[in-house]
């Protein structure tokens, strides 16, 4: 690798989950700078001891981000190199670093990156969705009213949507996803991605529902959310099939009549009507 730069911070994209998901030259930026802010000391602490590596760490979050930024900046301008990581991923993807980057832009400082990992394209990658046009949402604001204002302000988005969401919140999610955007749009959840439990779940949003439902040892871990845009084929004959496959993935695990209940819930049709069906579809498996 070059010598590095004299007076510039590097913005180092760290590992999503496997340490060794890291670059040659992230690790060398890591080893030179004169010093690294980290979202997590401790964190970053063990991805360097992993490596074989040491530097010198210092703790830039959420909470001190505007007070460190400046002496960041002056160390920089003093002709030193910071490194800037965050705890997984590429640093401000839904993580702390634009009041110190958009500053080093305004002081002069020069801001080199340094690529690597990303939830949020690790997920496009895999997901089975039109990777041409996406839109990043990141984590949905908390209040519910807030949540349903922006969700409604993407029912008519025709890109790909990626959402990032936490693990308590995710059963929730789904609902709020199904209200807003339509039961029947196609949908993937990447869990734990890079990790020893990863899995990558791909179907409508309402047999996700279902499925959640009848596996909740997979509500664990982090979720990368990531749903099809507005499509002219989502009409209501396709929820007539997506409520058949509902049911039929319910009756396999319930007697008809929860299994009616859970997928009025999913689905939003009638229970009587479903109930039914799924004594027809029960009598002639």
């Amino acid at each position: 690798m070059n010598r590095l730069e004299s007076g510039a911070l590097y913005v180092v994209a760290t590992p999503i989950g496997h340490l060794s998901d890291i670059t040659l030259r992230a690790l060398e930026v890591l080893k030179s700078v004169d010093c690294i802010a980290a979202e997590d000391t401790r964190h970053t602490k063990k991805l360097l001891s992993f490596h074989g590596l040491s530097n010198s760490l210092l703790a830039f979050h959420e909470h001190n981000e505007t007070r460190v930024a400046a002496a960041l900046l002056d160390r920089c301008e003093a002709g030193g190199s910071v490194a800037l990581v965050s705890d997984a991923g590429t640093p401000l993807v839904s993580d702390p670093g634009q009041n110190v980057i958009e500053k080093a832009h305004e002081r002069g400082v020069r801001v080199i990156p340094i690529p690597g990992c990303c939830a949020a394209l690790a997920a496009l990658s895999v997901a089975g969705l039109p990777v041409e046009r996406f839109v990043f949402e990141g984590f949905l604001p908390a209040r519910p009213a807030r949540r349903k204002k922006r969700l409604q302000s993407l029912s008519e988005e025709t890109r790909v949507m990626i959402f990032y969401e936490a693990v308590h919140r995710m059963p929730q999610f789904l609902d709020e996803l199904i209200a807003s955007l339509g039961g029947y749009r196609l949908a993937c959840v990447a869990r734990e991605l890079t990790k020893q439990f990863e899995t990558i779940t791909r179907l409508p949003l309402v047999e996700l529902k279902a499925y959640f439902g009848l596996h909740p040892d997979q509500l664990r871990g982090e979720f990368v959310v990531l749903v099809e845009g507005l499509k002219s084929s989502l009409e209501k004959e396709v929820a007539v099939v997506s409520s058949d496959v509902v049911l039929r993935c319910l009756l396999g695990e319930m007697s008809p009549s929860k299994a009616a209940a859970m997928a009025a819930k999913i689905t939003g049709e009638k229970k009587n009507k479903l109930y039914a069906k799924a004594i027809q579809m029960q009598s002639s498996s």
